[in-house]
């Protein structure tokens, strides 16, 4: 095989009559989830792909989270074309580029910092960044404000308070510190009022009271990868766990918010954007293939 996609749509030229033709989803969000414009099967050593991040124009750099390695796909060639160890085995979620530095993410919020990831001898930084979260899954880059976003999985902590309460926080690049408070904070019940009033379905689940039982919408919002897009400067956000995809302004409001199709996204768990905007979605293998899938940016 020559080349890594396989495509599954003819490519068309950009007029004035496909514009109309864009769904109410493709407008807002720039991509049609329903149609990748292509999809590329993954070797067996990135089975459990769990983080995603661009290089340049044909090349992505991943990881898995059993092992810590880096791993370099060439997306023309489709195939591994360069792998070292940086660290021993653990739980990696989420991986970015910063210059000529790779930053992983453990799930215990611990950051690594693989400095001149190019050279052959490289250096290795280990920050523990303190979230009170346990499970830790987002990461990427911000570049308008040089830090790093890191999106927690599971709640804060324990009790009422945080029950219905997500975050996001921000390690400093240049200080090389985490802030010390989230710089999103994400209202569950918000994100369901969204849903509804744009009638999109949520599972439900039956609320038993003295008087009668109700059903109430189910969100989970465990965040499994995030991205900012290199054009709209917008928070891109996968819930994997949920099959929800999420677009939020760099204030934290909702904006988009997309029901994705179970047996396209399988467990998505890594995005990142190609400079010119096309997006990129890793999905772990589970019980078949890893893929990537690349959605042309419109």
């Amino acid at each position: 095989m020559n080349n890594f996609f396989i495509p599954i749509v003819v490519a068309i030229g950009i007029t004035a009559c496909s514009t109309t033709e864009l769904t109410t989803h493709d407008r807002t969000s720039g991509y049609d989830l329903n149609k990748p414009s292509a999809i590329a099967v993954l070797p067996d050593t990135l089975h459990e792909v769990s983080g995603l991040t661009d290089i340049d124009d044909h090349t992505v750099a991943c990881i898995q989270d059993e092992n810590g390695v880096l791993f370099f796909y060439d997306l023309l060639t489709n195939s591994i074309k360069e792998q070292f160890q940086f660290h021993i085995d653990g739980d990696y979620e989420g991986v970015t580029r910063v210059g000529d530095a790779m930053f992983i993410l453990r799930s215990d919020a611990t950051l690594f910092k693989v400095d001149h990831y190019r050279q052959n001898e490289f250096t290795l930084y280990t920050y523990p960044t303190g979230i009170p979260a346990k499970n830790n899954e987002g990461l990427c880059y911000d570049e308008a404000n040089n830090r790093l976003l890191i999106a927690c999985k599971s709640k804060l902590g324990k009790g009422s308070i945080f029950k219905d309460k997500r975050a996001i926080y921000a390690f400093d690049v240049a200080s090389s510190t985490l802030l010390p408070d989230p710089v999103f904070e994400f209202d569950l019940q918000v994100i369901k009022d969204f849903a509804i009033a744009k009638k999109i379905d949520l599972p439900v689940r039956t609320k038993k009271s003295k008087e009668c039982a109700v059903e109430v919408p189910v969100l989970k919002f465990s965040s499994s990868a995030i991205s900012v897009h290199p054009i709209r400067n917008e928070l891109y956000v996968l819930s994997a766990a949920d099959h929800l995809f999420f677009i939020f302004d760099m204030q934290g409001k909702i904006i988009h918010m997309e029901a994705i199709d179970p047996n396209v996204f399988n467990k998505a768990e890594g995005i990142t954007f190609l400079a010119n905007g096309d997006m990129l979605i890793s999905n772990e293998g589970q019980d078949g293939n890893p893929t990537l899938l690349r959605f042309n940016y419109r």
